[in-house]
């Protein structure tokens, strides 16, 4: 790297002692990418992947303006969630069906917290620390309920929010603000004055009253989770047109530009004198690259179709029927999921409900498995003559823990392979980086799903203070597995020899030998039903999110018994 990059990286490194900077900068300056432009990739990405960076990087290759130092804007929204979302949804389609377009149309339904600001590249990361902060900060104040009150004029419809709720959400403006310019040295304007959602701006004053009629089917009351959202954009482009292409295109000349479906175009209204009838002169977002293309071959979109989101944080409202006819406040805590409503069928509704008021749940599917990479005979690859386990390739295991009767316990039981543990790091990274509080974990007695359980909680800094409870209720169909028995799976005491921290008080729902070899599809469903609304009774009403780490066919059949929600069809 040349001096100037050097010191710009190790900036960077000493500001941010956490390792997502480090690990994502590190392999794009090992490839060869320079400082700047690295960072400059990761900017406009989200700071997600090196993969998603790299290919941004490749993309812009023959961009004109890949080392101007042009940082991106960014704003930070509270965006709703969940029921409410839905329904502004349905009002954001029928209002452009019945009155056509109007300004309110350009962005995704929010309450802005504060206007767009520009942060260098290699102080992002700044931002969220700034929004961590600014949500711990109001999290215990966080309102219970978002008072939205409808408003109309010749002009605009919106939902105003006002009284104490407004002033703890300017409050948590205000403090963002505040830290972003701490942390990050930006300028940022927090919301101050009136905080509303729009619904509606600068349409006819015909359409008024229809668009009056749909939003009173809009129910201020509707299960909502809030989420504070920080967005950004590039800030060449503000007072563009935004078109995406439908169709593909290849240049028939040198300054035509390649078109993919779903690229995103910006043009520019006044620069078009050189263009012929049916054509534009426009910008790719994907490549950065300027040229003529077909208008015909695009669709308009809207400017927020091109914003990137980098982190949020959530403020769960866990409402359901129940708890509003009780009168009972949602608990807060920071996470992403929704919350837990209903169960499957009309006569356990209000029963299920009341068990898991205030709950939100996460169903993670184990990480990769070292059979589905080496085949059925993947254990005679990895043994010995005299049965001992070694390595033949680095994506088997470093190890295995050992088992009461010996290596051929795991042929039916497979341990996750390098990548799988891999990914279950990656997992609980990505839950740390966005604010998820797990405070209970439930996992299926698979070997696979509990390693996955341990590596999240170690990203996540809690495996010493969470303990796993082991919940054979949510194991596989077994149906799936090979064999007119049960597989062998290991005992808590091995487990807990093995250095997984297990819980030996936790009394599952299911106890290990319940479990039906073969049985049907019925059973099973019914099986993983009860077991979750045993793990969500096992929990206090005040907890934050509650893992459960289990297999792919449970992130249906452990879900759809809470959300009312029959199973799926077997095949």
């Amino acid at each position: 790297m040349a001096a100037g990059e050097t010191q710009l990286y190790a900036k960077v490194s000493n500001k941010h002692k956490g390792r997502s900077t480090a690990s994502l900068l590190d392999p794009l300056l090992g490839m060869g990418f320079p400082a700047h432009t690295a960072l400059k990739a990761l900017a406009a990405t989200g700071r997600k992947t090196v993969e998603e960076a790299c290919d941004w990087l490749r993309c812009h290759r023959n961009d004109p303006s890949l080392d101007d130092p042009i940082p991106q804007e960014y704003a930070l929204f509270l965006c709703p969630t969940g029921s409410l979302l839905e329904k502004l949804q349905e009002f954001w389609r029928e209002s452009k069906r019945q009155c056509t377009k109007n300004r309110a149309h350009e962005v995704f339904p929010h309450i802005t917290l504060c206007d767009f600001f520009t942060c260098e590249d290699h102080k992002v990361e700044c931002l969220y620390e700034a929004l961590k902060r600014a949500g711990d900060r109001i999290l215990g104040s966080f309102p219970s309920v978002v008072p939205l009150v409808l408003h109309s004029s010749v002009s605009y419809l919106g939902f105003f929010v006002n009284d104490s709720p407004a002033d703890v959400i300017r409050e948590l403006a205000l403090t963002f603000a505040t830290e972003a310019s701490v942390l990050a040295d930006c300028t940022v304007k927090p919301c101050t004055k009136q905080l509303h959602l729009t619904l509606a701006h600068k349409f006819y004053p015909h359409h008024q009253r229809t668009l009056e009629e749909l939003a009173r089917a809009i129910h201020p009351g509707h299960s909502c989770q809030w989420t504070a959202a920080l967005y950004s954009r590039d800030m060449r482009f503000v007072h563009y047109q935004t078109l995406r292409a439908l169709f593909q295109y290849k240049p028939q000349n040198v300054d035509e530009l390649t078109l993919s479906p779903g690229d995103y175009i910006f043009v520019d209204p006044t620069q078009q004198e050189e263009a012929s009838e049916g054509w534009v002169i426009g910008i790719s977002q994907r490549t950065g690259c300027q040229g003529f293309l077909p208008e015909n071959y695009t669709e308009q979109a809207s400017e927020s179709d091109t914003w990137v989101k980098h982190r949020t944080y959530t403020f769960s409202l866990a409402m359901d029927l129940m708890s509003r006819k009780d009168g009972e406040a949602s608990s807060r805590r920071n996470g992403e999921l929704h919350p837990s409503q209903t169960s499957r069928d009309i006569s356990s509704i209000q029963a299920l409900q009341a068990t898991i008021a205030r709950r939100s749940v996460l169903v993670v599917r184990h990480g990769e498995r070292v059979d589905q990479i080496f085949g059925k005979s993947w254990l005679q690859q990895c043994s010995t003559p005299d049965g001992k386990y070694y390595r033949p390739d680095l994506n088997f295991p470093y190890s295995l823990p050992r088992r009461r009767n010996g290596i051929k316990d795991f042929e039916n039981d497979p341990p996750l392979s390098s990548c799988g543990i891999f990914q279950s790091r990656m997992a609980g990274e990505a839950l740390l980086d966005s604010g998820i509080r797990v405070t209970s974990v439930f996992t299926s007695p698979a070997l696979r799903c509990v390693q996955t359980a341990r590596h999240i909680l170690e990203e996540l800094k809690l495996e010493k203070r969470i303990k796993i409870r082991v919940e054979p209720g949510v194991f596989e169909w077994t149906k799936w597995e090979s064999g007119k028995t049960t597989p062998a799976l290991m005992t808590l005491d091995e487990l807990k020899e093995a250095n997984f921290n297990v819980s030996l008080e936790y009394r599952p729902a299911f106890p290990l030998a319940s479990l039906l070899p073969a049985e049907s599809y019925n059973e099973y469903v019914e099986r993983c039903a009860v077991s979750v609304g045993r793990i969500i009774s096992a929990c206090p009403r005040d907890a934050g999110v509650i893992l459960i780490v289990s297999h792919g066919s449970a992130l249906d059949s452990c879900t759809r018994p809470l959300l009312g929600l029959p199973p799926r069809d077997s095949g």
